[in-house]
Formats: C-alpha cells, sequence, structure tokens
C-alpha cells in the first residue's frame, strides 16, 4: 500500500470492532502471520485516546492477535486439530496456504511432504476444533484449493466448488482469496462471503522498485495475455499502465492428457509489433513454466527488448534449471511474484526473481472485515496504481 495510505492507517476503522480480533496461521504461514500481526500491532499502538483501538473487548491477547492452533498428527498418516488459546467470541481469521510443500510429517516412518489436500484437511480440523464458540470464523486462502478444478467440461468432479460448500456449511462466514483462476466459482455460494483480491498494485510497485530504467507508454511498452483466460487480467493491467495489448492462444491436443491436462501444440500470436519494446505478461500461476517460457522465446524472436512475467503463485514444480538457462540465454528478463505461497531460498536467490509482499494488503483486509466496513477501496486499486505511475514517470525526469 502506498505511503498515504500507510500514514491513515489508523483512520481507516473508525467503528467498533465486531468482535475480539484472532489471527490463526496454519502451517506454512507462519512467516506471513507474523507479518500481518505486526502490522495489526503497529496500527493498533498508532491510535489515540480518543480513537478506537483493535482491541477493544474483554479477552483480547495484549500482545498479539495471533492464536496458536496445531494440527499433530500420527504416525499412520491420521491427525487432529488442536487450539491452545480460547476463541469464545473471537472474530477468527485463518491464513491457510495449501502450496506449502515445505511442510512434512512423518508417515510410517517416512518423512513425506504435506500436499494441498492435507493443507485443507488440517483447515477442516482447526475449523471443527473451534466448535462453533467463535462469533465469526474467516478463511483467508490466497490460492484457492483446487482452484484450476473450478468447472465441470466433461464427467469429471467440481472440486472448488465442493470446497467452498464444505466450509460453509462448516461455519465458515467469509472466504478471502487472490487472484482466483476463475472468481466465478464463488457462484457456488450465493448467499455467502466470497472476496476476490488482485495483487495488481503490488506486482507493478515491485517491477518498478526492481527497474529503474522503465519507459511504460505505448512507444516502449506492451502487456500480453498469455491466453484467452488471463484476458481481463492483463486488460487491467495494459489500461492502468497506459500501453497496448496483445494475446497469445494455445493450441492444444485435445487427444491427449499429460500431467492432467491437454498438451500444448503451439502457441499463436495476436496483437501489434513488439519489436523494440519491453513486454509484460501476466498470469494466475507459474507452475512448471514451460507455457510462459515459450512465450518468452517466442516474443525473443518476435525482436521484444525485454520480457518480464507476472505471476500471483509460483511454483516452478520441474525446477529452475530451464528459467536460468532462460535467464543466461537473455530469454526472459525478470520474474515477479508475491509470497502468498510458499518459495524455496533457490527461487529467493534466483537474480532473476523477485517477491511483492502482500502482507500489508493482508492486515488491511483482516482489519477492514473485523471493524465491518466495506473492501471497495482495496479491491480497486486504480487510484493507487496511477499516483505510483505518475510518481514513477516523475522520478525519471
Amino acid at each position: 500500500m502506498n505511503e498515504k495510505i500507510n500514514s491513515e492507517a489508523a483512520h481507516k476503522f473508525p467503528m467498533r470492532p465486531v468482535a475480539p480480533l484472532g489471527v490463526i496461521a496454519m502451517r506454512g504461514c507462519e512467516e506471513m502471520g507474523k507479518r500481518v500481526n505486526d502490522y495489526l500491532l503497529s496500527w493498533q499502538d498508532a491510535t489515540t485516546a480518543d480513537e478506537e483501538r483493535l482491541h477493544s473487548f474483554y479477552g483480547a491477547d495484549v500482545d498479539g492477535f495471533l492464536l496458536e492452533a496445531h494440527c499433530p498428527r500420527f504416525g499412520t498418516g491420521e491427525g487432529k486439530g488442536m487450539l491452545k488459546n480460547s476463541v469464545r467470541g473471537y472474530d477468527l481469521y485463518i491464513i491457510c496456504d495449501i502450496g506449502a510443500y515445505q511442510c512434512t510429517y512423518k508417515l510410517y516412518g517416512k518423512e513425506v511432504p504435506m500436499t494441498p489436500d492435507e493443507h485443507y484437511a488440517d483447515l477442516k480440523r482447526i475449523i471443527a476444533a473451534v466448535s462453533g464458540k467463535a462469533y465469526r470464523i474467516n478463511v483467508i486462502m490466497p490460492m484457492l484449493y483446487e482452484g484450476r478444478q473450478h468447472r465441470r467440461t466433461a464427467r469429471e468432479s467440481m472440486d472448488c466448488a465442493l470446497m467452498l460448500q464444505e466450509l460453509v456449511n462448516m461455519g465458515v462466514t467469509n472466504i478471502i482469496t487472490f487472484d482466483a483462476h476463475d472468481p466465478r466459482v464463488q457462484n457456488a455460494i450465493p448467499l455467502h462471503g466470497f472476496d476476490n483480491v488482485m495483487p495488481t498494485y503490488q506486482m507493478l510497485k515491485a517491477m518498478c522498485r526492481t527497474y529503474d530504467d522503465l519507459k511504460i507508454d505505448k512507444d516502449h511498452m506492451m502487456v500480453i495475455s498469455p491466453d484467452e483466460g488471463a484476458i481481463s487480467r492483463n486488460i487491467y493491467y495494459s489500461s492502468a499502465m497506459g500501453v497496448n495489448l496483445g494475446m497469445f492462444y494455445k493450441r492444444r491436443d485435445y487427444t491427449r492428457v499429460v500431467n492432467g491436462r491437454n498438451p500444448i501444440i503451439a502457441h499463436e500470436y495476436m496483437g501489434e509489433n513488439v519489436e523494440g519494446k519491453d513486454v509484460f505478461v501476466a498470469d494466475d500461476i507459474i507452475a512448471s513454466g514451460d507455457s510462459i517460457l515459450d512465450l518468452a522465446y517466442n516474443l525473443k524472436k518476435r525482436g521484444a527488448k525485454r520480457v518480464f512475467a507476472g505471476a500471483t503463485f509460483a511454483f516452478f514444480t520441474s525446477g529452475l534449471d530451464a528459467f536460468n538457462k532462460a535467464y543466461e540465454e537473455g530469454v526472459i528478463d525478470h520474474v515477479f511474484a508475491t509470497n502468498l505461497t510458499y518459495a524455496s531460498p533457490e527461487v529467493l536467490a534466483a537474480p532473476w526473481f523477485t517477491q511483492a509482499d502482500m502482507s500489508k494488503y493482508m492486515a488491511y483486509v483482516i482489519a477492514t472485515l473485523n471493524h465491518d466496513q466495506s473492501l471497495s477501496y482495496l479491491l480497486d486499486p486504480w487510484n493507487r496504481i496511477e499516483k505510483l505511475l505518475t510518481r514513477y514517470r516523475s522520478e525519471k525526469k
């Protein structure tokens, strides 16, 4: 968030909190939970005697908003959820990163990584441990569990929709996610709270801080959508940046399924000439990264000056070798992603990778909802982006 919002943090929440605020950071989210807690405490400390504090109800933990929760497992892999603090009457916010594969547990004596299924199961265990005693339960799931299995195109499961229905049936009031693969999945729970937060401002801020020689105008830069599914995301970027938009579409082989999807035969480009221009490609997920690298090679062949990729969630499921090679060959210049999901030390150390910190943004969402205020000014970052780019352009003159 920009400096103006930061300076006004204490004045953004003038109403009385709906209930004592409690934050539970599930396993793998400890660092994010600590950062969020620090921001909430700093805003509380910044208030005056005449203003409402975030902790204004009895029973609040004066040392912080974080509550302890654990999910120990037995040797067979079975587990249980345990709360170390009372949550009666609390407005609970449970942060769950289903992509935290660095977390492990022992299964028949073997150390195995936690999959999204196990992170989701632990989330349900903690909700069950609350036993309906909390005033309200809100789940912050940056990447929706099974978010890529959001619609039915054949005789197949609809895992994401079932997950949303299961959570609300367990008593969850609000579900907050970031850059949902398809936000229309919220239609599965039309009578419950579902907020899809976009990290557009933070991604552009990270890019502007990393590069001081960008010329963000139609003559020197373009935004390219990697496929038709990401077109609305990239339209927003191009409109906010005031640059033109191009698009690739994927020709797939629908006769085969490889790694759960139809393999891509070729990327076909539609748009104006990219020669001599910097190109920014935005998507929600980088999984193996094969697709974004194919696009980068394609764009370089078309004469693009530099290729920047932005993804809310970067997993690099096939390792970093291909990206390291592409960077060394000058094919891809930088990858920007958020810290909403786990990134390995190798990824963080890569010279071509930068993370956009989303902890303050998440803290704003939590504090705003806890005070029963509208999220509109957080969900639409247009004005903040405009100020960011105006300041960036003026500093270069």
